[in-house]
């Protein structure tokens, strides 16, 4: 198997591999031209971002600058998902995002993993494992999703995490590592933001 053929399978790989490297960076020229895009050029954003993702539904918008190791070539997204600025995608391997998620700045989601003996490293070795965010998920400002994890549908991952294991739906996790703080409930049916009150949202 090539190392190319090794990206999917979780397998220990050499990511500087030349094959590896040509498309690469044939796929950040592509990510250079979306980040360099002016502010009305939105059809232009949108065109590109089909061209580089795997999948992309309707309504999904990135804010520039978007850094991603192979420009979302295996990046799937569902309808209507939103990144602030500064999405890092460690797209290795798939990420799978569904419809309506909403990422805070500066998040990170990373599919590649380095070996902890010290020699492998030396040699540069590398592993993937793909990353699922289920749907209606807001992924806080700043939160770090490590490679493997999922997440289950509606759930909040707070500022500043670090998400080392799966996280179920219908939660709000915070801290590092991720914990459960609480599963999502009456009270966020009535509250919105501390003590303010939902008013004339259609709920």
């Amino acid at each position: 198997m090539t190392e190319k053929g090794k990206l999917h399978t979780g397998d220990l790989y050499l990511p500087g591999d030349e094959e590896i490297m040509a498309e690469q960076l044939a796929r950040q020229e592509k990510l250079y031209e979306y980040n360099a895009t002016r502010p009305k050029e939105q059809e232009k954003r949108q065109q590109l971002l089909k061209e580089m993702f795997a999948e992309l539904g309707e309504g999904c918008y990135i804010e520039p600058p978007l850094h991603a190791n192979w420009a979302g070539k295996f990046c799937h997204f569902g309808k209507q998902v939103y990144a602030n600025y500064n999405l890092t995608l460690v797209d290795d391997t798939h990420i799978y995002v569904g419809d309506h998620t909403m990422f805070g700045p500066n998040v990170v989601v990373a599919t590649a993993g380095h070996p902890i003996l010290p020699s492998l490293r030396e040699q540069a070795y590398q592993y993937n494992a793909s990353v699922v965010i289920g749907k209606n998920c807001w992924i806080g400002a700043g939160a770090i999703l490590l490679p493997g994890v999922k997440i289950g549908d509606h759930t909040v991952i707070g500022a500043g995490s670090v998400v080392t294991k799966d996280i179920p739906s219908g939660v709000v996790a915070v801290g590092n590592p991720c914990r459960v703080l609480r599963e999502i409930g009456p009270h966020d049916a009535e509250y919105y933001f501390k003590e303010k009150k939902i008013r004339d949202c259609g709920l």
